[in-house]
């Protein structure tokens, strides 16, 4: 079977859905009553999941760690996760850590290649792309790069005897295990990599070439981790002096110089998006507005909106994945559903998690292999199909967006600041995004900027609602569209100047 290693280039907005294989798999094959692989997906299936998706990114497809499913198995805390998301919890459930990579390689539970290259294929007949993921910071303990001591963080036998939780002896040697300096523990199934060592640099540049044999693009994990100031301030003198380089300048041009349309997206946290996005990366996690949509209000997300075009056009917005709780649990169901609308009209990319636009409530830990039974929600279901037929889609990557201005429509209500505004256009084509970002009833006049209304008369179709209004531009350019909406309320409207 011939491997598509040619990327084709991505759109400006891609809309991401991001799949936790094993357990996905594991729920096709009961429904279907076969073993299905990524091999033998019924087409009429792989439809219904992928529809209105840009890409989709398989999580957790390289082969699993026997030493981190051991450590899974036996950790009390991760124990009490697995009750909880699955009420019939058994001991053969758990499969190891996806982010405790064995060795990059297809696991063969979901297919092995052949069964990749085939759904790649098919994701490809229907111009959709494929992300993996790779973890830059570490691999597994028992990881066959274990072989290779230069590639990791080393540690005396001092620092075993003071910190047996950080450190762990395998033959003649004493290695770190992987860390978050955030974090007070480690990740005890891992071992660490260097990010200074050149040794390691040309790993995961020969790693990286070799994936983009098989996809389109790679899902970083924690790729802050691997800055050289985040590194520095993590491991000091253990890790040696900095390259010239950060780890990313060299990393990325090496591998786009053979594959010069291979996505790279960072999960980025502490306020790094722009740093990341300057060291090469083409999109990153946008974590400060998944937390300002959860713990702040409309003012505070408008003010997140007014950042550099270019910096917004390169970030993922979100409000769910496997890392994350659940956002019908999170937010709760009204509020995500505004949070949903944002996050899928803003510039740069959407991410959607599986089972999230199913309503979805259980997060289920990526050390387990086999998904909880839950009903479909269908108001969050119809919800959903109707927003991603209808925000702004590929024929908007080249557009323009831009901010809207709300205003008062009375002194004496605020209520004004709640709604958040914002357009998308190119050449005669309009969208218009309206949301109230609050728990209560709210009104506003919407300049909308920087449309030229003249004295036409408009059409506003609310493409959610199926709605039209119509509007004279002397109106609308007087005093601004005027909208109330309740609580968690949103429009996208089509505009549309009216025949003569």
């Amino acid at each position: 079977m011939k491997i598509l290693s040619e990327q084709s280039e991505w759109i400006k907005n891609p809309k991401i859905y991001e799949i936790n294989t094993l357990p996905w798999l594991r729920s096709l094959s009961d429904i279907c009553n076969a073993s299905i692989t990524l091999g033998n997906i019924p087409e009429r299936i792989l439809n219904q999941e992928i529809k209105h998706f840009d890409a989709v990114w398989l999580m957790g497809v390289w082969e699993r760690s026997p030493a981190s499913k051991r450590i899974a198995s036996e950790h009390p805390d991760l124990l009490r996760e697995y009750h909880k998301a699955l009420d019939d919890f058994r001991e053969e459930d758990v499969i190891g850590s996806p982010y405790a990579v064995y060795y990059y390689h297809i696991n063969k539970d979901i297919g092995g290649v052949e069964g990749l290259i085939k759904i790649r294929n098919q994701l490809k007949d229907k111009g959709i792309q494929l992300i993996l993921d790779y973890v830059p910071n570490h691999v597994s303990i028992d990881s066959l790069w274990t072989f290779e001591p230069d590639l990791f963080v080393h540690g005396t036998l001092e620092d075993l005897i003071s910190q047996p939780n950080e450190y762990f002896s395998l033959g003649d040697n004493v290695f770190a295990h992987g860390k978050d300096p955030m974090m007070q523990a480690p990740w005890s199934d891992t071992i660490q990599i260097n990010a200074f060592s050149e040794d390691a640099r040309q790993k995961t540049i020969h790693t990286l070439l070799n994936i983009a044999e098989l996809c389109d693009g790679v899902r970083c994990d924690m790729a802050m981790l691997m800055t050289s100031r985040i590194f520095s301030k993590t491991w000091s003198k253990k890790a040696g002096s900095p390259p010239n380089k950060d780890f990313w300048e060299e990393i990325i041009p090496a591998v786009k110089s053979k594959y010069p349309n291979f996505l790279f997206i960072a999960e980025v946290y502490w306020d790094m998006e722009l740093e990341l996005q300057q060291q090469g990366f083409d999109f990153c996690y946008d974590k400060k507005l998944y937390e300002k949509l959860f713990r702040e209000d409309a003012n505070s997300i408008r003010d997140h909106l007014k950042a550099d075009w270019a910096y917004q056009s390169k970030l993922i917005r979100f409000i769910e994945n496997h890392d994350e709780l659940r956002a019908i649990e999170k937010f709760g169901k009204e509020k995500s559903k505004a949070a949903a609308l944002i996050t899928l009209t803003l510039p740069g990319g959407y991410l959607i998690y599986e089972g999230q636009n199913k309503g979805h409530r259980i997060k289920l830990p990526v050390q387990l292999g086999r998904n909880p039974l839950e009903e479909t929600d269908k108001d969050i279901s119809s919800y959903y199909q109707n927003l991603m037929k209808n925000i702004p889609g590929r024929d908007y990557g080249n557009g323009s967006w831009s901010l809207c201005e709300t205003k008062s429509v009375d002194p004496n209500d605020p209520s004004y600041s709640n709604i958040i505004s914002y357009l998308w256009w190119i050449n005669d084509s309009y969208r218009l995004i309206v949301v109230n970002y609050s728990p209560s009833f709210s009104k506003a006049h919407i300049k909308i900027s920087p449309f030229h209304f003249d004295t036409y008369k408009w059409t506003f179709t609310d493409l959610l609602y199926q709605k039209s209004y119509s509007y004279t531009g002397d109106n609308l350019y007087k005093h601004g569209l005027y909208v109330e909406l309740d609580a968690w309320k949103g429009h996208i409207f089509n505009i549309r100047k009216e025949s003569n």
